[in-house]
């Protein structure tokens, strides 16, 4: 599913889901770069994000894969 990975002005990252209308926090990640692992959102929902080179700017959407949630 596609998702876009934010951070606000306070720098929290959150992940929005245009196909559900539904914006959540990033509570966990594996990776402290966030990217190439899974993170968990506010909600429970487990998502597997793709490698993306190091630079990136955000807001980035990517592909992702639903996990659990």
């Amino acid at each position: 599913m596609k998702v876009m990975v934010r951070k606000n002005s306070e720098g929290i990252f959150s992940v929005y889901v245009p196909k559900k209308d539904l914006e959540e926090p990033i509570v966990s990640a594996e990776k402290p770069a966030l990217f190439g692992g899974t993170v968990t959102l506010g909600n429970g929902m487990v998502l597997e994000l793709p490698e993306v080179s190091p630079g990136q700017g955000l807001p980035l959407t990517v592909e992702a894969r639903k996990i659990s949630g």
